[in-house]
């Protein structure tokens, strides 16, 4: 367990690490575990207790422990393994360019090149597109990772407030064109992306668009396509990446491109060169997931009953879920040691969320997130609203900057 590590604790070997880390070390242990949050971790590590409902994972369409999909890959595991090598040394025909192929088909792209996950294909893809010089412009929300391909590239980003088309559009009138970079559906909330919005503005100034769909492939769109493909615009935005982890609940990323950029991708993303292609079974669970996946629409329209009302019932019992729409739901403490209370309290009684803090959030508007999935039964969904009613004035729910913030609106 995390939190039976003592924050003050020094072995004879962390005392050898050179300063400037052992400050960096204390700045978490005391002055975040120790000191903010009273010697307790914001993740606590524990066996999750059973009838418990779990709402921390990924798996939306539910389908990780499909008997279909196991077999596929335990046959493929027992035949033996695969030739092991960079993506750039597969040859036309094998297993990886089939799937690459399919899933290209399916969304409606020239080409897909598969990643080792969603953060290599983020990277590799600004890493390969941008350079020193280049604006690039990241929705404030935007993933880490592609944050991250931009520091990786030496390109310049510029940040535009959440959603907002127009500060997106005034960066561009002070910088120039570049590359814009979205989710279509954003991993903390649950909120959608003006993407036509985004494309008019792309257009517009000649700038290139990204956008991440990790989180509304599978569960979004005709036959789980995405919401690029529900609105029409696979041919007016120019690349779209994705965690393989989420609704496909396997370990890899893609990215749709033409395919002569496919050809210079693998030859200068970092990522694709120096790391090791996906291996058989991952291919063959994929492969078949695809398929379960194309023909899941009861399984994507539970899910959307869900998200519609657990929203409503969160919003009738004074929770901020105003942010959003979608599967996933933040529940917005504020600070940290709030955020603690919040999660102690939902798991006393048998709610099960993700905490999310700086830096995957700005400081002092941690959450907990809740992401549902289609396997979710009514009885979970009663369970978890009864929860939430029953903890409100514990957690000082009235009192959570979040709150404060829909009297506002509410004022407007």
């Amino acid at each position: 367990m995390l939190n039976a590590i003592s924050p003050l604790a020094s072995t004879a070997a962390e005392q050898q690490l050179p300063a400037f880390v052992r400050q960096r070390m204390d700045e978490h242990y005391v002055e975040r575990i120790a000191k903010l949050l009273g010697g307790e971790h914001l993740h606590q590590w524990q066996a999750i207790p059973a009838g418990a409902v779990m709402l921390a994972g990924n798996d939306y369409l539910n389908i990780a422990a499909e008997p279909a999909l196991l077999a596929v890959q335990a046959q493929v595991l027992q035949g033996g393994g695969a030739m092991l090598m960079s993506s750039v040394f597969l040859q036309e025909g094998s297993r990886q360019h089939r799937l690459e192929h399919k899933l290209a088909a399916f969304l409606g792209s020239e080409a897909c090149v598969l990643a080792q996950s969603g953060w290599a294909a983020n990277v590799g893809l600004l890493q390969s597109l941008a350079g020193p010089g280049i604006p690039v412009y990241l929705d404030m929300q935007a993933h880490a990772s592609l944050w991250e391909g931009v520091q990786s590239a030496q390109a310049e980003p510029h940040a535009f407030l959440h959603n907002d088309a127009a500060h997106l559009q005034r960066q561009i009138d002070k910088h120039g064109p570049g590359i814009i970079v979205v989710d279509a559906l954003y991993s903390t909330n649950g909120s959608v992306a003006p993407l036509l919005d985004m494309v008019q503005i792309a257009e517009r100034s000649g700038s290139m668009l990204i956008v991440d769909e990790s989180h509304s492939l599978g569960t979004h769109g005709p036959q789980g396509a995405g919401l690029v493909v529900e609105l029409g615009l696979a041919e007016r935005v120019h690349f779209r990446t994705a965690s393989l982890a989420k609704a496909f609940a396997g370990r890899a990323g893609l990215i749709t491109c033409s395919a002569q950029f496919k050809g210079y991708f693998l030859s200068a993303s970092r990522p694709a060169i120096f790391s090791s292609c996906l291996l058989e079974h991952e291919l063959a669970w994929f492969d078949a997931a695809l398929d379960l996946i194309r023909g899941a629409d009861r399984r994507r329209a539970a899910l959307r009953r869900h998200s519609v009302l657990l929203r409503q019932g969160l919003a009738e019992l004074g929770y901020n879920v105003s942010d959003g729409t979608e599967q996933i739901i933040a529940l917005e403490a504020g600070s940290e040691p709030d955020t603690l209370k919040l999660r102690k309290a939902l798991e006393r009684h048998g709610i099960y969320g993700a905490v999310f803090c700086a830096p995957a959030t700005p400081k002092n508007r941690s959450l907990v997130r809740l992401t549902l999935n289609a396997g979710l039964r009514e009885h979970d969904c009663e369970r978890l609203l009864a929860a939430c009613a029953a903890i409100r004035d514990e957690v000082g729910l009235a009192s959570w900057p979040s709150t404060r913030r829909l009297r506002k609106l509410a004022l407007v």
